[in-house]
């Protein structure tokens, strides 16, 4: 019962938050948990809100975290619809939007991130949308069947990840759909030019057209609906409905205002917190989204906005707030169903720091296995409809050893000869 007489608090009711929460029941912690959520809904997933969700597979039930009764029979407190707007450190205590004072002795900020914001004219369309969260995708859910039933024209700002699992969900609703997306090829910035133009010969294949090399310059309405989107090169595009897909930013405004250290827009932003998740206050820690880590294994800080690092990172957390020897090294990890087509993604290959992209399998058929490589070691690997193969992938990852190319190269040489190799 030592812990009986502390507090826990935990900012940011997402699915980084919640598994903190558990983790701290789940290894014994008998003080107060308080979990603060600006939402009113109870924690839950993102990635159903592009896919399964929004797609119309999956019901709104499936995307919570844990049965909203889990959390009073864990002894959670929570404070949900309730922003926290001032962080006291010399006090440790936080503030929320109606006044009300939470004190802590650890704290944990997941305040993950929010939705970049299109700086054109015609922005406040009622038919200019964002993804993030809940109440968006049950919105866009709702419009992409309107669309689809009325032969409408979806206009997409971005060919990232968000901007493509959306396109393939409104061509399943029979959306016209159009991209825009500034660089040459689609998750041009993820995965480079090689791999991103096959991305968007998939969509191309399913009817979606793309605009490259282009900007948005205004979206134009009337009567608060949108007609029609422009770009910087002069081409005026049809849509009744545009989504905004151009990124996410870290929502760092309790750190900053607190004083704690943070990491430049430059080089991802975020707050920066060492390998154990800790910032550069000894009783606050970061997780999720809006954490920039220093990665043991890869050498650098990170910011990871995918759902394995909320997942993962949450536990360790709370694992280092309960003061247990805590180095967060898992490789980042995310994955992506598009038509088709499901993918999974490992390590962190950023444009300039890999000289060659291998291939194992057959691209035509969209089954196989890329490699990023620097000097002969793999930095990341993405396996397309190849399953059962992450496990040796960020093996290959976690040597650093160089490898034989050819055989990284052969279907026929198992994965697992190679790491067990590298090993070896």
């Amino acid at each position: 019962m030592v812990d009986a007489h502390r507090t826990f608090v935990i900012v940011g009711a997402g699915l980084a938050g919640a598994k903190a929460a558990e983790a701290l029941r789940s290894e014994g912690f008998t003080g107060r948990v308080i979990l603060i959520g600006d939402e009113r809904d109870h924690p839950y997933e993102r990635p159903p809100l592009s896919k399964g969700y929004l797609t119309g597979k999956e019901e709104r039930e499936s995307v919570f975290v844990h049965e909203p009764s889990w959390y009073a029979a864990s002894d959670i407190e929570l404070h949900l619809g309730q922003p926290a707007v001032h962080l006291d450190r010399e006090a440790k205590r936080v503030v929320l939007g109606d006044g009300t004072v939470v004190h802590y002795d650890k704290l944990l900020l997941a305040t993950g991130a929010e939705p970049r914001r299109l700086d054109v004219p015609g922005t406040g369309l009622a038919g200019v949308h964002h993804l993030r969260r809940l109440a968006h995708a049950e919105r866009l859910r709702h419009v992409l069947a309107g669309l689809g039933r009325d032969n409408g024209h979806l206009l997409i700002a971005g060919a990232g990840w968000i901007g493509l699992e959306v396109a393939a969900a409104a061509r399943g609703y029979g959306a016209e759909v159009t991209v825009v997306e500034p660089e040459a090829t689609a998750l041009h910035a993820v995965l480079g030019p090689e791999i991103g133009r096959l991305f968007g010969d998939l969509h191309a294949d399913h009817g979606v057209r793309f605009h490259f090399g282009a900007r948005l310059t205004e979206i134009v309405g009337q009567d608060g609906m949108v007609l029609a989107a422009r770009t910087d090169d002069g081409e005026e595009h049809p849509a009744h409905a545009v989504l905004a897909a151009i990124g996410a930013a870290p929502r760092t405004a309790l750190a900053e205002t607190s004083g704690l250290a943070l990491v430049d827009r430059e080089h991802g932003g975020g707050i920066a917190v060492d390998a154990s998740l800790c910032t550069s206050d000894p009783d606050i820690y970061a997780v999720g989204d809006v954490a920039a880590a220093h990665h043991p294994v890869l050498g650098t800080r990170l910011r990871v906005e995918h759902w394995a690092n909320a997942l993962n990172g949450g536990p360790a957390a709370a694992r280092a707030m309960l003061g247990h020897e805590v180095a967060y090294d898992r490789v980042p990890y995310f994955f992506s169903d598009q038509y088709d087509v499901g993918l999974e993604y490992s390590g962190y290959a950023p444009p300039g720091g890999y000289d060659q992209v291998l291939i194992r399998g057959d691209v035509g058929k969209r089954e196989f296995i890329a490699f990023w490589l620097s000097e002969g070691r793999v930095l990341a690997g993405m396996n397309v409809n190849v399953w059962d193969v992450t496990e040796h992938i960020q093996a290959l990852i976690r040597s650093k050893a160089p490898v034989d190319r050819e055989a990284l190269s052969d279907p026929s040489v198992p994965l697992a000869s190679l790491t067990a190799a590298e090993g070896a």
